[in-house]
């Protein structure tokens, strides 16, 4: 299993440390600290802290995913990335849910959802909603891997089905994003293998490797 989520002030500390802290102009530096300390007064152990999307986008997290590699040479630290044909990943918004309209936020509990593995998106979404809980967006999937990294195991990865994407129509993109570990064969490349990946899956399909991930609320 994972190991445990550091405090969330130390996670704040953690996205300064790797230079994510949002540009100028688009949060006070002194929000994240600030608002980490008041949160950790009210969290749980275990809470993952967020930053919105607004200011650290899906695609910008991505390759500050780290993962430690064993190859012939030795061991290399390897980045994550986007799978080339998700260029839109930062356009999947978080849908069947109340997401936070913070800057800065917490979510408590959140879940990698093994169990539900083999499941399809279809399938899962109810699913995790008769179970009182609430689907993380990529965004939230993505801090949780940059916090914790080896909550990425292989085949014990997951899905983030609380963000989708809107089609002008009104209708669903039937792509589901998910974060699991690259094996580095086709367009990935060899140079990739076993790294964080960030793909998608269709909303129908089941994949055995492939949990959903989820959280028992969000604090602001």
């Amino acid at each position: 299993m994972p190991a445990p989520l550091p405090s969330l002030p130390a996670q704040a500390d953690r996205l300064a440390d790797l230079g994510l802290l949002p540009a100028a102009g688009t949060l006070d530096a002194a929000t994240l600290p600030s608002t980490a300390a008041r949160l950790a007064t009210r969290a749980p152990d275990g809470a993952l802290l967020v930053v919105h999307p607004r200011h650290l986008r899906p695609s910008s997290l991505a390759p500050h995913l780290r993962r430690s590699v064993r190859t012939r040479a030795g061991t290399v630290e390897r980045e994550g990335f986007v799978v080339v044909d998700m260029p839109d990943a930062d356009e999947f918004a978080p849908a069947g849910l109340d997401e936070p309209t913070a800057d800065v936020y917490a979510v408590v509990g959140p879940d990698r959802g093994d169990d539900l593995a083999n499941w399809s998106p279809a399938e899962a979404a109810p699913e995790v909603e008769r179970r009182g809980r609430t689907p993380l967006t990529l965004a939230e999937g993505l801090h949780w891997v940059l916090q914790a990294p080896d909550v990425l195991e292989r085949n014990r990865c997951f899905m983030t089905i609380g963000s989708r994407l809107r089609r002008p129509d009104g209708s669903f993109d039937t792509r589901t994003p998910a974060v699991w570990i690259s094996n580095g064969t086709g367009r990935d490349g060899s140079q990739r293998r076993g790294a964080a990946k960030v793909g998608w899956c269709w909303w129908g399909n089941r994949h055995s490797w492939l949990g959903f991930a989820s959280a028992a609320s969000r604090l602001t």
